[in-house]
């Protein structure tokens, strides 16, 4: 039987109260610098989910977790369960708006948040990342949208085509909200903050993960959100 979303999370933070948990922690604080100043658990999750806490910090000890999670280590598995519990506001948000898309049953979509989380985690280049949550939510979602748009293009061609020598194109996928070309009169009247309105008022992101995926901070999202929203209210009221 599958476990409710809840309930992973619980045994996850059951988990990290654990002795055998708290020396694969003892292991990772010694090896990574970032992590010194947190002497348990508890101290390094409520820094990671603490809001007042620099972004510049809590992404260098993320770093530091994967780098963990991605060594041949016994410890390994410590930095997975780090990562994951503190993703699991990003990843909420991720199921949840999985479940408005209908991409899967209840339980699926749990599973697959999960599994996809831990293949990202476990094979991501950190040299070619600058803010790690933001590209392992984004990456996630990804994922997920496509192989939903696969599955649906077999299901459209009856199986009788290999997948791969059908184009995008012929099965008449969606492309992703960060690949496709932002609608001509929306980008024309919002410009750079279009992107941010599609985000928020489209799919089901909060101003918060918008702002963190296009590299603002919590109070310009909101503003510049604001200001668009204001922009498009004027520009209907101009509407005959």
């Amino acid at each position: 039987m599958c476990l409710a979303w809840h309930e992973i999370r619980d045994q996850l933070t059951v988990s990290s109260t654990t002795f055998s948990f708290q020396r694969g922690f003892d292991a990772i604080r010694r090896s990574q610098a970032s992590l010194k100043p947190y002497r348990d658990p508890a101290s390094l999750l409520d820094a990671l989910h603490r809001k007042t806490c620099d972004g510049d910090a809590k992404n260098r000890i993320l770093v530091a977790l994967i780098e963990a999670a991605q060594a041949d280590d016994p410890s390994a598995d410590t930095a997975l369960t780090f990562l994951l519990l503190a993703l699991w506001p990003g990843l909420d948000a991720i199921r949840r708006r999985s479940i408005w898309r209908k991409l899967g049953a209840l339980d699926e979509i749990a599973s697959d948040v999960l599994a996809r989380t831990v293949d990202v985690l476990r094979s991501l280049d950190l040299g070619r990342v600058n803010w790690v949550a933001a590209t392992v939510l984004r990456n996630v979602e990804r994922d997920m949208i496509r192989a939903r748009n696969r599955e649906a293009g077999r299901a459209k061609l009856g199986g009788d085509i290999a997948p791969d020598e059908v184009s995008a194109h012929e099965l008449g996928l969606q492309s992703l909200p960060e690949d496709a070309a932002l609608p001509g009169h929306l980008h024309k009247l919002l410009g750079a903050d279009a992107l941010l309105v599609i985000r928020v008022a489209i799919e089901g992101y909060s101003q918060v993960e918008a702002g963190v995926e296009l590299g603002l901070t919590e109070a310009a999202a909101r503003k510049r959100y604001q200001r668009a929203l204001r922009k498009l209210r004027d520009a209907l009221a101009d509407i005959p």
